[in-house]
């Protein structure tokens, strides 16, 4: 299947919008250590928002403010207060990544990809890997090294989510995604880190092609090393989801299998992003809803989810509650980006696409 005009249009808007959206379902109970899965739902339980179908709502006063302590930008994000996103760097890395596009085209290199860093975005809105690799940026250390420069959190989620824009600029093209996305995470991941910016640009850019989230999925696995740790727990979550097990046992199954990592890691979260999509069964609702019930980084989960479900099922069917709020506009703290029109990112981001699709055509030959 091939995709081309409105329909490829539609499509990346709808990535942009699940994206959004994903990400602000997940960012009041956003705090892995804190916000477990068992306490999400019994959150969302005393609140009436099982099964969940909209935003978190807000129980004011919280019948126990030590344990449902939502995150500060809580009355930002959560149902009866949207208005337009709220900032996170969920969404700045992607807004970063279309200017890199723009501006460096197809073929940017990991320095660029850092330069934008120093000019465009602050240093207090980084975190964990980000963070140590603008600091060495700052101290005149290169790539690869400032990925690994006095950097713990090498293999942790923030290269992923990074990911979606090299995914979106290459439609049914995952080899491409990968590839772009790999330039980008060696600044300041490796191993399963960059594994995971590879597999989520890849994920991506197969859903505007699958045949449905596990086409997608496997389509996603070719474009990194089998046997990263990363690689088989995607695998395992696919495998469970395959014997009929339902979602919860499953995730507590994976939750298992992948003790003893940080809720920031990229490979517990890659699990919990999986089984939202494949319960999910291509239902952009269901997909995100149980992908952030499914707890860890759950903003940043919601988001890549949103992503994979938006360009599955176009923004036309996207449903109402999740994209009205959005009012087509997102808060950034990336410079130049604050208070952008979503469509006009999604219009941008679909010039890029058509822009890499004739790149890669077949030229005629001269006479």
């Amino acid at each position: 299947m091939t995709l081309a005009g409105s329909a490829l249009a539609d499509r990346i808007l709808g990535g942009w919008l699940g994206r959004i959206a994903g990400n602000m379902l997940g960012k009041p109970v956003e705090r892995g250590d804190h916000w477990t899965r068992e306490r999400i739902d019994r959150y969302l339980r005393r609140a009436g928002a099982l099964p969940l179908t909209d935003y978190v709502p807000a129980l004011e006063p919280p019948p126990d403010p030590v344990e449902f302590e939502l995150r500060p930008e809580w009355q930002e994000c959560v149902r009866g207060r949207i208005d337009g996103s709220c900032r996170d760097d969920d969404i700045d890395y992607t807004l970063l990544g279309l200017h890199l596009l723009e501006t460096h085209g197809f073929g940017f290199t990991t320095e660029q990809v850092g330069d934008l860093w120093l000019l465009r975005l602050p240093y207090l809105q980084t975190f964990t890997a980000e963070r140590v690799a603008y600091r060495n940026l700052t101290a005149g250390v290169k790539p690869p090294l400032t990925a690994t420069l006095d950097n713990p959190y090498q293999e942790w989620i923030g290269a992923l989510i990074r990911a979606d824009i090299h995914g979106w600029a290459n439609p049914g093209d995952p080899r491409t995604a990968a590839a772009m996305a790999r330039r980008d995470a060696v600044l300041s991941h490796t191993g399963n880190g960059v594994y995971g910016a590879m597999w989520a640009a890849a994920l991506i850019a197969a859903a505007f092609t699958a045949d449905g989230p596990r086409e997608a999925i496997e389509a996603a696995l070719e474009r990194i090393p089998p046997r990263c740790r990363l690689a088989r727990t995607v695998r395992r979550a696919a495998a469970l989801h395959e014997t009929g097990m339902a979602w919860a046992a499953a995730l507590d199954q994976l939750e298992r299998e992948t003790a003893g990592l940080h809720w920031i890691h990229v490979v517990p979260n890659a699990a919990v992003i999986t089984a939202g999509l494949l319960y999910g069964e291509g239902d952009f609702t269901s997909t995100i809803a149980l992908t952030v019930r499914g707890g860890l980084d759950t903003d940043s989960n919601g988001a890549t989810a949103g992503s994979v479900a938006g360009v599955l099922c176009g923004a036309a069917a996207i449903p109402p509650q999740w994209t009205e709020p959005l009012r087509d506009r997102v808060r950034s703290a990336v410079f130049g980006f604050d208070g952008a029109r979503i469509s006009d990112l999604a219009a941008r981001t679909h010039r890029l696409a058509l822009m890499g699709a004739r790149r890669l055509a077949p030229q005629p030959l001269a006479d």
